[in-house]
């Protein structure tokens, strides 16, 4: 675990208690690895609407809620269902305060060696504790985030690739409107294409953030989004 890893989830767990619209905090970052984050942003927190796991912390009144359905294998991707996840988010890291280390397991080693091995941790202490964090309640949040999104440059995604047409750090935005059109995006752009109940990993609001040469990038559906179509997978 990271350093500051009981630094962030003391922190967060005001945030936790004050907004129903959170059901967990999470120390992980599906798309943590190297290439696709900020390190000298080591502070960043988003909402997410994946259930990330790795490292997470929920209320005593979720498991009362949670235990007495709870599955006896595949825990993770359950609670990424409609049924559980009752249009509730987490709170995911920029760069992740935890790392895993298990090749052997359910899955066989295939996201490990294709993916879990290369995740960052974190090595900086953010006193996390000493900082406001209220932006992370829901209607603060949505408010600044979709404007940050939607004002973003529009690009093509083979500009992001080539370089052209890009001035500056950004945030640019590549916009999917299909399920086929996000799988093929991410997967060119280097971050994980699975859907669970049509939700991307790290997604919020259908917006996948991450970095792409240096570049802030958001994945996104077209503004306006309402829901998830649960039938992509």
């Amino acid at each position: 675990v990271a350093p500051d890893f009981f630094e962030y989830f003391r922190a967060l767990y005001p945030i936790l208690c004050s907004d129903p619209t959170l059901w967990c905090v999470s120390a992980w970052n599906d798309n943590g690895r190297d290439a696709l984050i900020d390190p000298s942003k080591a502070e960043l927190l988003y909402r997410t609407d994946f259930f990330p796991g790795l490292g997470w912390m929920l209320l005593k009144e979720l498991w009362d809620e949670l235990e007495p359905k709870w599955p006896s294998a595949f825990w993770d991707d359950w609670m990424r269902q409609p049924e559980q996840r009752k249009n509730r988010s987490c709170i995911r890291p920029e760069i992740s305060r935890t790392i895993t280390f298990g090749r052997k397991g359910v899955s066989l080693g295939q996201f490990f060696d294709q993916y879990l091995r290369y995740i960052r941790l974190n090595s900086e202490f953010v006193p996390f504790t000493k900082q406001d964090l209220s932006f992370l309640l829901k209607d603060k949040y949505d408010e600044i985030f979709i404007q940050e999104v939607y004002s973003s440059t529009s690009v093509k995604i083979e500009d992001l690739q080539h370089g052209v047409n890009l001035k500056g750090p950004g945030p640019y935005r590549v916009q999917y409107s299909s399920r086929d059109s996000f799988k093929v995006f991410a997967r060119n752009l280097g971050v994980m294409d699975d859907l669970k109940s049509g939700v991307p990993r790290t997604g919020y609001r259908g917006v996948v953030s991450f970095l792409h040469r240096g570049r802030r990038v958001f994945l996104a559906p077209p503004e306006g989004w309402t829901q998830y179509d649960i039938s992509w997978s």
